[in-house]
């Protein structure tokens, strides 16, 4: 079976968390600040804090950003329902912005539509659907007018550059950036997340958030009167300020990571190649079209989606996949738009209400892109894809 997305560890990699394993530290150890302080310099940012998944990454950012009871996040429907679910673990409402049909990310048009009919917006969340950077210049442009902040959902665009040639992450157009270290992302850590950020006292209020609201770094005490003693600092007193989470990553964790990141470029460059032979292989073949039509060079090519006219093909999509899967190729659908989930339904959502989204769902599909994936494998995709849907 070739697999819609696959990691890929090596010897090095096996060796990184052995050595950890046998070093005693397995959490809370110096891994983690290794791994925050690589991300930061490759992106160009001043803090990064790494935590348990992109989900607890996005759910911190959100808290962070101020949103909650009487606020609303806005996000893109074609995304991980992560994304959205962030405002309602915060206390806050999510609202949807559709998406340009051409990029598959959150549309600033739309998005100004969004905000004007939503003057309690704290936080918008543009996705970087696949690796490809949202207009970042734009989203925040309307953000400022807005007096919205922005949080970067990157979870697929570790390693993806904006149009001026700046790194994604380095929260030049953003409050925060988040990323996720997912098996199937471009590195992998099994689970694990991380926040950057160029704002000292979000770097701080995070520290505390994914350790139970516990003071970090140079916090002062609320409570001066009870950490010390004679004027000196008792050993054994912490404070917990706020309520926070075990959202605490792992030394095993990061030192995979770290391991992987030191392949990021290899493996980027690898899928950015796969990405420019499907679209070649896919140009001659009717009733199939890239679902991204610009912006390639740029993108950290997460995944491969391509779109189909499958009433064209006289097929439906599910035969498609099923009879795919017998012909040993893996596909999956990214993503349901979070509007038709049953739980946003109930809250009131319609997903006739995003055309645009829904148009990209009812013909899109994901199909193999990973760095192991051969131009042998590739050319099969192709061509079984070319004889079921010409």
């Amino acid at each position: 079976m070739i697999p819609y997305g696959k990691h890929y560890i090596d010897e090095d990699d096996i060796a990184a968390v052995v050595e950890v394993l046998r070093d005693g530290w397995l959490t809370q150890g110096p891994k983690i600040a290794e791994l925050e302080s690589a991300i930061a310099d490759y992106v160009g940012v001043k803090y990064a804090v790494a935590v348990s998944s992109g989900t607890a990454a996005l759910h911190l950012a959100a808290i962070t950003a101020g949103v909650g009871p009487g606020t609303s996040l806005v996000t893109s429907p074609i995304t991980f329902i992560a994304s959205a679910n962030a405002a309602l673990y915060a206390g806050g409402r999510p609202v949807f912005a559709d998406i340009d049909p051409d990029t598959i990310n959150m549309s600033p048009e739309n998005l100004q539509g969004v905000l004007q009919k939503n003057p309690d917006t704290r936080a918008i969340v543009p996705v970087h659907f696949a690796g490809l950077p949202c207009d970042m210049s734009e989203i925040k442009s309307i953000a400022d007018s807005s007096g919205a902040v922005v949080i970067e959902d990157a979870a697929h665009a570790l390693g993806a550059r904006y149009p001026d040639g700046q790194r994604v992450g380095c929260c030049s157009h953003s409050l925060m950036t988040i990323f996720s270290f997912h098996p199937v992302k471009v590195i992998a850590a099994g689970e694990g997340g991380m926040i950057t950020t160029n704002d000292k006292a979000i770097y701080q209020r995070l520290l505390r958030l994914r350790s139970h609201g516990i003071n970090k770094l140079d916090d002062p005490f609320q409570l001066p009167e009870q950490a010390e003693t004679n004027g000196v600092r008792n050993p054994w007193y912490y404070e917990m300020q706020e309520l926070g989470f075990n959202y605490r990553i792992t030394d095993i964790q990061c030192s995979l990571a770290l391991s992987q990141f030191n392949k990021l470029e290899k493996f980027i460059e690898r899928r950015r190649n796969l990405a420019m032979r499907y679209a070649k292989g896919f140009a001659d073949i009717k009733n199939i079209r890239p679902a991204q039509n610009r912006g390639q060079d740029n993108s950290g090519h997460h995944l491969y989606t391509i779109r189909i006219n499958f009433e064209a093909a006289g097929v439906s999509r599910s035969e498609l996949m099923n009879e795919l899967k017998t012909r040993k190729i893996g596909s999956q659908v990214h993503y349901i738009p979070v509007t038709t989930q049953p739980h946003y339904q109930r809250l009131g959502f319609r997903t006739e209400d995003f055309p645009n989204a829904q148009k990209y769902y009812e013909e899109a599909l994901s199909i193999p892109l990973f760095y192991e994936l051969t131009e042998k494998q590739q050319d099969y995709v192709i061509s079984q894809l070319g004889e079921l849907l010409a």
